[in-house]
């Protein structure tokens, strides 16, 4: 369609939301709360700011800074926030547009100088020191996708130029044959032209079009980022004296714009296609931060063997070189370990001599990253028979396993109730795969095994003698 058309369709949908105006304190609040999102994260983003669509949510909102992000990303997107609200006040003031103004933009949007990679004149790159609220000092020319050198106004021209600016300006501004997104378009591409800063010409830029927009009564245009490479085209196109396009793409932004907020004035949703996709961005976002207790983590063999590497090996020697300490109280004993990895079930004997190497060796021969069925560690103690039992001797066999299941692992030690004269299994911990074992939780495991296999030897101990005596 072309951009004539477009502001005809304007024209047409600003008289219908004109005539829904008044909207109410809760739909203006609501509507207002969206663009201001959006035109924040898009106008940033469009210049490399980091943040995603749900960390601007949550910094802006309720003041959440996100973890590995950069702290400057961080300045200038609540910078940025601070400048759309430094511009509804100015509109609710009726106060003008001048050179003051938009270099208090610049200020609040990139709060403090900065270093920046930037190309020379004669195309080679080097560093520049980005100044806050000022013009700039030294030329900012851009290299293009052709490898040209595209020359904006030189810093001597600067002053000059944006003082002609805002002459054109405040001649325009009531001129009713102008229509108002044309003006507020070309205003844009004036000051592009100019590049009066160092950096953050465009974000100023968006800033003072939409500036203009809202002085008429229409809502902001917001260049998603996603649609940055159609803004540049079409800016492009202006640099080769086709305005017309950028004047079209602008337009059509503002179209979706008056059409969102005539939604929002009849009480129906605004929200569009890509929302969903944010909500679910914020959404993973708040899980993360949740307490991870309840984590879901599948067993696979990298999960496996990280367990083993992190804390299972450590607890089957400590319970081995503990159970070892208990073999001169009795006759031939001989312990195992049964590790059932996935389907794939193995046996280590050991007496006094302990090693996992065998363990090792099947854990090397597993595919990375498999799934894998409910896995399981064994640790059977076989004593043989107390030495001085005579034919009143005992033995003492227990065990204590280390259980896989597809979503958590659990502790299961047998020990030996005294009370009702049995042994017993009792579960010492149950956790999701991902949360380790510590080793303070080790060291008493470690402990109640020790004590289980003492308090046997000791009841028994105490019956056999009974009996004897007897």
């Amino acid at each position: 369609m072309p951009y004539k058309e477009n502001l005809e369709l304007a024209t047409k949908l600003k008289k219908e939301l004109d005539g829904l105006r008044p909207l109410s304190p809760e739909a203006e609040i609501r509507i207002m709360q969206k663009f201001r999102l959006d035109w924040n994260y898009h106008s940033s983003h469009i210049e490399g700011n980091q943040l995603t669509y749900g960390e601007t949510k949550a910094l802006i909102l309720f003041g959440h800074t996100a973890q590995a992000k950069p702290l400057k990303d961080h300045l200038e997107m609540s910078g940025h926030d601070e400048a759309i609200k430094n511009i509804e006040d100015v509109i609710k003031q009726k106060r003008p547009l001048n050179e003051n103004f938009i270099r208090e933009l610049h200020i609040l949007i990139l709060k403090e100088p900065y270093e920046v990679d930037v190309i020379t004149p004669d195309g080679k790159p080097t560093r520049r020191t980005v100044q806050v609220g000022k013009y700039k000092s030294v030329p900012n020319h851009v290299k293009t996708k052709t490898g040209e050198i595209f020359y904006f106004s030189t810093p001597e021209e600067t002053p000059a130029k944006m003082t002609d600016l805002m002459q054109w300006y405040a001649n325009n501004k009531d001129n009713s044959e102008i229509h108002p997104v044309l003006f507020a378009t070309e205003f844009h591409y004036r000051f592009i032209r100019i590049h009066p800063f160092d950096d953050g010409n465009g974000r100023i830029a968006r800033l003072i079009m939409n500036f203009i927009l809202m002085q008429y009564g229409y809502p902001p245009a917001i260049i998603k980022t996603e649609d940055k490479l159609n803004y540049f085209a079409a800016l492009e196109q202006a640099d080769a004296d086709k305005l017309e396009y950028f004047f079209n793409y602008v337009c059509q932004q503002v179209n979706r714009s008056l059409e969102l907020m005539i939604k929002g004035a009849k009480g129906e949703s605004i929200e569009e296609d890509d929302d969903l996709d944010k909500k679910l961005t914020l959404l993973k976002q708040e899980v993360e931060a949740e307490d991870k207790e309840n984590e879901t983590t599948r067993l696979t063999t990298n999960v496996l063997k990280k367990a083993y590497n992190d804390w299972i090996h450590m607890l089957l020697c400590k319970i081995a070189v503990t159970t070892t300490k208990f073999n001169d109280f009795y006759n031939e004993p001989s312990h195992n370990i049964f590790a059932e990895i996935g389907s794939k079930p193995f046996i280590i004997n050991f007496k006094k001599q302990f090693s996992l190497e065998e363990i090792v060796w099947h854990f090397s021969g597993l595919e990375e990253d498999k799934n894998l069925e409910p896995s399981r560690f064994i640790l059977k103690t076989n004593f043989g028979v107390y030495k001085k039992g005579g034919i009143n001797s005992f033995g003492c066999n227990y065990t204590i396993e280390i259980k896989f299941e597809l979503f958590y692992y659990e502790i299961l030690i047998e020990y030996f109730d005294s009370k009702r004269e049995i042994q017993s299994i009792k579960s010492y911990t149950k956790k999701a795969l991902h949360k380790p074992l510590q080793k303070d939780e080790i060291n008493e495991i470690n402990k109640n095994w020790g004590n289980t296999l003492y308090q046997h030897l000791e009841y028994h101990r105490k019956l056999m003698n009974n009996k004897h005596i007897d």
